[in-house]
């Protein structure tokens, strides 16, 4: 079975038709092969193309693939978007991951609405995929490896060449004489993957002459079998978030482990968090959900933080550094910029509120709790806690300390956009001034 550009017209009529192909051109072999193919489609059939290349600036010869690749755009009559990056790597952190990352992001800011981006890794690539994960103890999402098609930015992320070995793309270059780069950084077998790549695979092709197809197969099957563990979690998520986005910890405690697990990641998911690995999520089984109704856990990841509340469990970024002895002045009239991420706080006139002549004649500062508050609320016949006030809202305790509290001449009058105590409170039928804080706390 060779490689054609017939046959990969085959696959991408099974596809969604895009307004354009973005095809991803690193200048090697396969990507080259890609270009070549969907070049000689384009000949036929009225189908737009836009070659993408990323040069990360990590190699000596960046500069020279990134010449080729125009030259060969050139040639082929294709249009060139060329991405320079400027790349930081921490320590610890995987020189591979992270260029992947940064090459997927600056494609998918060229990819528009109707627009899908071809790469071109191939089955032996899946098959390195499939076996990197599983070393890595990845369940059925990681062994699906890579799928054929998924949305991607505004548009989608296709790869036809997952059924075609690597041997049948060298192949189809060599017949049609075409030229491409050699990244020196893949016979560098302190990666990953080149590792695989270079000692492991030759030695189990060996044995199993078609490994790469069969293991490509059981990505194929992991992935069915995790598309049916996803419309389960899908379903049972939807019995369990709350209207706020937050998941009920008793519905939660209402599932079987695996159950609750595949919930957990789909509504980690989808709130856009990285998902946590099999440690954190262990943890947030046997800590968070069965903690004490008035306990208040956290679990942290990367970006993350997942904390409980009563019955509503909560993931959002890292709080911000906060000072609650932080004491800020104001004049009342303009928008005040709240420390902490906390969000802005503007005044506004409105049919009742706060007296308009206590506000306008007084000292006012944004302060926040210390301990011992206290607010008298209208219609009330005595004063209370600001603690107690903020447990019967149902506030968390993560975000009491961040709540704004507006003094007037060194006396609380109220508290965040929540109450207004009642010696500042304007008379029945009265105008007066309104607080709006636009912040994620409620």
């Amino acid at each position: 079975m060779a490689f054609t550009p017939a046959r990969l017209f085959q696959i991408l009529n099974k596809l969604p038709s895009p307004r354009r192909y973005l095809i991803a051109l690193s200048g090697g072999c396969d990507s080259i092969v890609l270009l070549h193919a969907m070049a000689a489609i384009r000949n036929e059939h009225a189908i737009e193309l836009v070659a993408v290349h990323v040069n990360h600036g990590l190699q000596a010869d960046a500069a020279a693939w990134a010449t080729h690749c125009t030259q060969v755009c050139k040639q082929l009559d294709i249009a060139l978007i060329q991405v320079a990056l400027n790349l930081q790597v921490n320590k610890g952190d995987s020189l591979e991951a992270v260029a992947r990352e940064a090459r997927y992001r600056a494609m998918k800011e060229h990819v528009v609405t109707g627009d899908m981006l071809l790469t071109a890794q191939h089955q032996d690539d899946q098959a390195e995929t499939v076996l990197l994960q599983l070393l890595r103890g990845s369940g059925p999402s990681g062994l699906s490896a890579m799928p054929q098609i998924t949305s991607f930015g505004m548009g989608l992320h296709a790869r036809p060449l997952l059924i075609f070995t690597q041997n049948q793309l060298n192949e189809y270059a060599i017949k049609q004489g075409l030229a491409w780069v050699e990244d020196s950084s893949n016979q560098d077998t302190r990666f990953d993957r080149n590792f695989l790549r270079q000692k492991i695979m030759p030695l189990l092709a060996q044995r199993w002459p078609a490994m790469s197809r069969t293991l490509s197969r059981s990505a194929q099957h992991c992935a069915e079998s995790q598309q049916l563990v996803d419309e389960m979690a899908i379903a049972a998520l939807k019995k369990i978030e709350q209207p706020e986005g937050t998941l009920s910890v008793q519905g939660l405690g209402a599932l079987l482990a695996p159950q609750c697990r595949a919930v957990l990641r789909t509504w980690i998911q989808k709130k856009g968090f990285q998902l946590p690995d099999t440690q954190h999520l262990d943890r947030i089984q046997t800590e968070v959900l069965v903690a004490a109704s008035d306990r208040n856990p956290l679990i942290a990841w990367a970006g993350s933080e997942l904390r409980r509340y009563r019955d509503q469990l909560f993931i959002m970024s890292p709080l911000a550094p906060h000072d609650p002895k932080l004491v800020l002045s104001w004049d009342g009239q303009s928008s005040l910029q709240l420390p902490a991420e906390l969000g802005v706080i503007t005044a506004k006139q409105a049919v009742k509120g706060i007296d308009p002549e206590k506000w306008q004649s007084s000292q006012i500062e944004i302060r926040f709790r210390q301990g011992g508050e206290r607010c008298h609320l209208v219609g009330r016949n005595h004063s209370h806690s600001l603690k107690k006030l903020l447990q019967d809202k149902g506030l968390p305790p993560w975000q009491r300390d961040r709540i704004p509290l507006i003094y007037i001449n060194n006396q609380l009058a109220a508290i965040a956009d929540f109450w207004v105590c009642e010696p500042f409170l304007t008379p029945d039928n009265q105008p007066g001034i309104t607080l709006h804080i636009l912040n994620n706390l409620k």
